[in-house]
């Protein structure tokens, strides 16, 4: 399609309002429906911004011939482990001067514990770094490491494809307190979405692999979202890495929900606990 028969520019509410004589025509009724804002955000317009937050992304992808991607989760608290040490200095100094002695013990012993997992930062920089290299030998088409997008362990992965020189995609999600994306995402595969449904198919789309780095709520979320997915077969089986064994073994029983018949046996092949990503990446290139 040349330039001229391209179609014109969606102009703004503004700009329409501005080029309308007729000071009727500033009632919002006016706008244009893709214009205005209080439509778009009408309950019943629901369906319609959830295909939006399906269709900008795929299509994006697509423009870009992103074929497939390994998802990569991950406590945001949890950072590299120079900072995390400086957490630990602080948390001892202000035990040193604490009114609440208790209270201070406990911030010293969380921050002594995320400084242990800060590892974890490192394992994932190390294994996207890995992931990307594998990527740019197919042509940065496939193996596109996926974040979502935030700090800790996400920034890690990202920070690990742009170490390998390659591109890596984060799914950001808008949230009641602060998030922005992390400096290392590849800028034009930067999303930013406000379901949290539209951005689990988008991490499991063109996954190859999913690997659950130490995490909370949301790393727990997707982890058995996917585990659940792949069990039912509603999702095709791709490799499921847990990294840190101690932290894995410690926060879940999974034999306890065998013996008591909450899975099955078989269920326990659904995932690999590993402690590394020489492990996980060994781990990842047999399955493949």
């Amino acid at each position: 399609m040349d330039a001229s028969n391209k179609p014109d520019a969606f102009s703004s509410a503004e700009q329409d309002a501005k080029a309308c004589k007729d000071r009727d025509c500033f009632h919002p009724s006016y706008r244009l429906a893709y214009a205005d804002q209080d439509f778009m955000h009408r309950d019943e317009l629901r369906s319609v911004r959830l295909q939006l937050e399906w269709l900008k992304p795929d299509l994006t992808l697509d423009e870009h011939d992103i074929q497939s991607t390994v998802a990569i989760f991950g406590s945001a608290r949890f950072p590299e482990p120079d900072v995390a040490a400086h957490s630990v200095v602080e948390a001892e100094n202000a035990l040193k001067q604490a009114a609440n002695q208790e209270e201070a013990e406990r911030n010293l012993k969380r921050a002594r514990n995320v400084l242990k997992n800060a590892r974890y930062y490192d394992e994932a920089r190390k294994l996207a770094k890995k992931l990307t290299q594998q990527s740019l030998a197919h042509g940065g088409r496939d193996f596109v490491v996926t974040t979502g997008g935030g700090p800790g362990i996400m920034e890690a992965a990202n920070r690990g494809a742009a170490d390998a020189g390659g591109k890596s995609i984060g799914l950001n999600i808008v949230l009641p307190f602060e998030q922005r994306p992390n400096d290392y995402i590849t800028p034009e595969l930067c999303f930013q979405f406000h379901y949290f449904a539209l951005r689990k198919m988008h991490f499991l789309n063109r996954a190859r692999a999913l690997i659950a780095c130490p995490g909370g709520f949301g790393t727990l979320d997707e982890l058995f979202e996917t585990l659940t997915l792949i069990q039912t077969q509603k999702a095709r089986a791709i490799p499921v890495v847990l990294l840190g064994k101690e932290y894995w073994s410690r926060l879940i029983d999974f034999e306890f929900l065998v013996e008591q018949g909450a899975i099955s046996e078989k269920d326990l092949a659904l995932f690999e606990i590993l402690d590394s990503a020489e492990e996980a990446w060994d781990y990842l290139s047999r399955f493949w």
